[in-house]
């Protein structure tokens, strides 16, 4: 009887010894995950800018994805402290009139802290009583930073320098996420011509690409597209949706299943842009896929309440979004 109750107890601290030498073995194979800086979005920087009389002279509040503080008055933001993210809250400063727009804001994720709210909205400016314009302004928040302040409502992705430069390969890019859309139809609406509607669904979208990039001599940023993660939210999802990974897949994809023509190389008018070395934001030329193997220089991400590009939507669509990380 003894020795059966030694053999009993040796087969238990066997089993507690191979539990443990197990999970310490699996961690080590289990991915690596690392949280994009302020990717919590738990802290925020606040903008107070006063808009010109002509317009209103209201005092708006803008958001910025960062360390906790200020950066008062109409003045051109630069990013703080480190923080990667730009996002689609502007100050423009026309023939000297000031006008903001604000379609990211933070917002409480029950149990995580804080998130950041994007929304497509509508953005109205009357001067005077007089000149009443109106135009769709879709919420975005991007690893980059914004050209501030903004002149002109030409080539909106001009005004936006695309891209970190990152060199290791992710397997995947994780984050929590829910998404609302009234359903409604989409309309283009750009404040200079009339309000129409536009076929299709909206959705919301992430588009996340590693890219290998390079300079010529004339200061143009060339590129070929490493790995490729592109996801487009078409159904509403009232519950917060987390922990979600996406993987990322690298060289040419165009002959996956999966694969759509939105997610290929982008069309003039939604090409990315990127700061040169002589301080100029000039395109991204995508010439190619590489191969899986290659390593990139450069990672880009962006995720946006609609995605038709600038000026398309449907007023309401708004994505949530939380703790977004890079999985290796």
């Amino acid at each position: 009887m003894y020795l059966c109750g030694a053999k009993h107890l040796a087969m238990k601290i066997c089993k507690a010894l191979f539990a443990i030498f197990f999970t310490l073995f699996s961690a080590s194979l289990w991915a690596e995950e690392e949280l994009i800086k302020f990717g919590n979005f738990d802290s925020w920087i606040t903008r107070s800018i006063k808009e010109s009389v002509i317009v209103g002279g209201k005092t708006q509040t803008l958001y910025e994805v960062g360390p906790k503080g200020t950066f008062d008055g109409a003045r051109a933001y630069t990013n703080q402290a480190g923080s990667p993210w730009g996002c689609s809250n502007v100050y423009a400063k026309v023939y000297g009139v000031v006008k903001t727009n604000v379609s990211v804001t933070p917002d409480a994720h029950p149990g995580h802290g804080m998130c950041a709210k994007l929304c497509t909205r509508i953005v109205h400016c009357k001067a005077i009583g007089i000149v009443d314009i109106s135009v769709l302004a879709t919420g975005s928040v991007f690893l980059g930073s914004l050209q501030e302040p903004i002149t002109s409502s030409n080539e909106p992705m001009s005004k936006m320098s695309i891209g970190i430069p990152l060199t290791r390969k992710p397997k995947a890019l994780k984050f929590d996420y829910k998404y609302q859309s009234p359903g409604q139809a989409r309309i283009r609406e750009t404040g200079f011509s009339r309000r129409s509607e536009v076929s299709g669904k909206d959705m919301g979208q992430c588009v996340c690409l590693l890219q290998k990039r390079w300079e010529d001599a004339d200061g143009n940023i060339h590129a070929l597209r490493v790995g490729t993660m592109c996801k487009r939210f078409s159904q509403n999802t009232p519950e917060w949706q987390e922990g979600q990974s996406f993987p990322i897949y690298y060289g040419d994809i165009t002959h996956e299943s999966f694969y759509q023509d939105w997610m290929g190389f982008a069309s003039a008018s939604k090409m990315f842009y990127a700061l040169n070395s002589k301080g100029k934001n000039v395109p991204i030329i995508e010439e190619g896929w590489a191969s899986p193997d290659e390593t990139p220089t450069h990672l880009i991400l962006k995720f946006d309440s609609s995605h038709g590009g600038a000026y398309i939507g449907t007023v309401g669509s708004t994505l949530w979004l939380d703790n977004v990380k890079l999985v290796y």
